[in-house]
């Protein structure tokens, strides 16, 4: 069976990734497995663990950093919350393509696991168009907008660590070039080898 792919995307904060992603997953041709996160945090009403989070402890989640089981983590106000590798594991051998939605540092943590997969930067069309999207929020003063610009500048730089980068002029558009990455992801050679050689092996038996 061919290992599906491990699609990371990523992106300064305001860029737009959770639109882009959830626009994404209404496509009719995508089957995708959404990344599903752990975490320490109590499940909020209706959340399902397996579905929304895998809950675990604090014991737990530690153990498993322990054990080099995380392909990403960080702690926020008390809780942990990060990407378990053998769920995505399990997920790319089974065949089925993984889409990991992710901060910049997180997807370095990824990369630096998995190299293998399809590495998708978001940015937006300009910086001005950034900070316009930030205020349109209307959830925070100008002051911490202007640090999270300034915090978005610094991320754009780290560009250079991905390797496609896609535009999120229009949401519908980025849907398309992220849809153009993935078909040409499927036809690198690294992930087609593995079934000639498995053909080869069988017809020297």
């Amino acid at each position: 069976m061919k290992r599906g792919v491990l699609i990371v995307l990523s992106g300064p904060s305001g860029v737009g990734k959770g639109t882009v992603r959830k626009a994404l997953f209404e496509e009719p041709d995508i089957d995708f497995q959404y990344s599903i996160s752990m975490t320490t945090r109590q499940p909020r009403n209706g959340e399902v663990n397996g579905e929304d989070y895998f809950f675990v402890t604090r014991d737990e989640f530690e153990t498993e950093i322990a054990n080099g089981d995380m392909l990403e983590y960080a702690e926020y106000v008390g809780n942990y919350y990060g990407t378990p590798k053998k769920f995505i594991d399990q997920t790319l051998a089974a065949g089925r393509d993984v889409l990991l939605e992710i901060d910049v540092q997180g997807a370095l943590q990824v990369k630096e696991k998995m190299p293998e997969g399809a590495y998708i930067f978001l940015t937006p069309p300009d910086l001005a168009a950034l900070k316009e999207r930030l205020i349109g929020r209307g959830t925070e003063a100008m002051d911490v907008i202007d640090r999270r610009v300034s915090a978005a500048t610094a991320e754009i730089r780290m560009m250079a660590n991905y390797d496609y980068a896609v535009v999120n002029d229009e949401v519908s558009l980025a849907v398309n070039r992220i849809k153009d990455i993935i078909k040409v992801e499927r036809l690198r050679v690294n992930r087609v080898l593995p079934e000639y050689i498995k053909m080869i092996e069988e017809l020297e038996a």
